[in-house]
């Protein structure tokens, strides 16, 4: 039997796997308040610079800052000529982030997911617990980059088994709640972060919930889909059957096929270079390359544009991320019709949320008003998180398993890209107060239109190595199934014309 045949006989999304899906999603917590650390710990109070002169002539400054808030700004005194340093620590996260997708990807395709996940996944709780307790400025910028590059490896390898435990038909429902968890996560830590003021007790607090998940993803099995991408059949059955009886289905017995395409030599070549020397493949992954860009500095330049906003500061936080729920059951019902499927869903959201920057600008300020600039942003944030939602689900199905992963890790490092930009957008307000709203509609729209060349996936066959992908047994049976649909509605129109 194939492995969609096996998924079923064990059961595609059985409480076993409910309980492994569960730990990963809850792990999405914990990253979104590493991804989000730089709001809250980088917020600027209300500040007051003293000019004194000295006897001696000499001429120094003071800085005295208003309020009970406790930042990096505050303690490193990062205003006026240093001011920059906050968005550079930004940045620098999602440089390490870029850097471990480029090198955690390829690697969990060739060793497995289960030891990059668990060894990025301690490395990283290593060097948040290092941004707490840093002395120092610089060493504050070493630890966030070395936390973004463990970041990168883990989220990446994270979601990828979120999917891959479970049957393809439950991928898009598995893909939605771990984004939808992140939102919840982002909320969670503005909570956290009006009741512990302190930057170093809230960077001890955000880590201490790793420290448990991890001892829980100890546990996890590897994926029974790598393991049956590189031809380890035999590795496969046995957690397939642990997954039969952990699920009530008792002893199941299971013969995996061994497809055309796998064999050692696909697998020890499936890598970096095939997304460049494949036909389908080049031209998919430039495409996503873009649309994951455009979607991660839309996301995160709009949550990095919170902290400008006017009024308490962990409100705008907290809204910026549940403003993001309502997207997910969108996308749940829109990626799963056939009149809109995967690809004209992205499409539609990103270019949505480009028009919704647009109107953010064009609508006149109006106090006490609901119809105003920052309504239009916050639905902005809304669609460009269901369009960021969707390119993950839409990704995993537009690559084969042998190479899912580094093709994941190459559209994340664009995705990267975007972020490193993200906390640098805001501040081009200095050059026009619209500009920052502009880059993000070009961006939005410019994306959404490209991702239409992309091929849809809705209920077509997933393919596990490169041979299925350009094979003519694998366009055959799109072909089938095609055709199959178009009988079965013929045939059920007859049969209402008969009656």
């Amino acid at each position: 039997m194939d492995l969609e045949e096996a998924f079923g006989l064990v059961g595609e999304f059985g409480g076993h796997q409910k309980r492994m899906v569960a730990v990963l999603t809850l792990m999405q917590i914990y990253m979104a308040c590493q991804c989000m650390f730089i709001v809250l710990v980088g917020a600027v109070p209300e500040y007051q610079i003293e000019v004194v002169t000295q006897s001696g002539g000499d001429v120094t400054q003071t800085v005295t800052f208003k309020g009970d808030l406790s930042s990096i700004v505050t303690e490193w005194n990062l205003v006026k000529q240093e001011a920059y340093k906050v968005s550079l620590a930004g940045s620098l996260f999602f440089v390490g982030v870029l850097v471990g997708n480029v090198l955690f990807g390829p690697l969990s395709d060739k060793i497995g997911r289960r030891p990059i996940f668990l060894i990025s996944m301690f490395f990283e709780m290593l060097f948040a617990y290092g941004s707490a307790l840093a002395p120092s400025y610089e060493l504050f910028a070493l630890s966030r980059l070395m936390v973004g590059m463990m970041n990168g490896g883990m989220a990446l390898v994270c979601f990828i088994l979120s999917q891959e435990y479970v049957g393809k038909a439950y991928w898009a429902l598995t893909g939605t709640i771990t984004n939808m968890t992140f939102a919840v996560g982002i909320a969670l830590f503005a909570l956290l972060g009006y009741y512990i003021r302190s930057w170093r007790n809230l960077a001890m607090a955000v880590n201490c919930p790793g420290v448990l998940l991890f001892l829980f993803c100890i546990m996890l099995p590897e994926s029974p889909r790598w393991l049956y991408s590189q031809g380890r059949t035999v590795q496969a059955e046995k957690v397939l059957q642990d997954f039969a009886q952990r699920n009530g289905k008792g002893s199941v017995t299971l013969k995996l096929q061994k497809t055309p395409g796998m064999t050692g030599t696909e697998t020890s070549n499936a890598g970096l270079l095939q997304l460049v020397r494949h036909r389908v493949l080049r031209c998919r992954t430039i495409v996503l390359m873009y649309v994951w860009y455009a979607c991660s500095l839309v996301y995160y330049g709009l949550t990095m544009n919170a902290s400008d906003d006017k009024g308490s500061l962990y409100l705008t936080v907290a809204m910026y991320g549940l403003v993001e729920l309502p997207a997910y059951p969108l996308c749940i019902y829109f990626i799963n019709k056939p009149w809109s499927g995967r690809r004209n869903s992205l499409a539609s959201f990103l270019i949505l949320a480009g028009l919704c920057c647009l109107l953010s600008v064009l609508v006149p300020v109006q106090p006490g008003s609901v119809v105003n600039g920052s309504s239009f942003a916050l639905l902005g944030k809304l669609m460009v998180s269901a369009a960021f939602n969707i390119v993950y689900v839409y990704t995993s199905e537009l690559y084969p398993t042998v190479i899912r992963n580094a093709g994941l890790g190459v559209c994340s490092m664009s995705c990267r890209v975007g972020g490193i930009l993200a906390p640098f957008i805001p501040n081009m307000k200095v050059l026009h107060a619209s500009m920052p709203f502009m880059v993000f509609c070009l961006t939005g729209v410019s994306a959404g239109a490209m991702g239409l060349v992309l091929p849809e996936t809705l209920n077509k066959p997933g393919a596990e190595t490169l041979d299925e992908l350009s094979s003519p047994a694998y366009q055959r049976i799109l072909d089938t199934q095609v055709h199959l649909l178009a009988d079965e509605h013929l045939s059920k129109r007859r049969g209402s014309e008969s009656e």
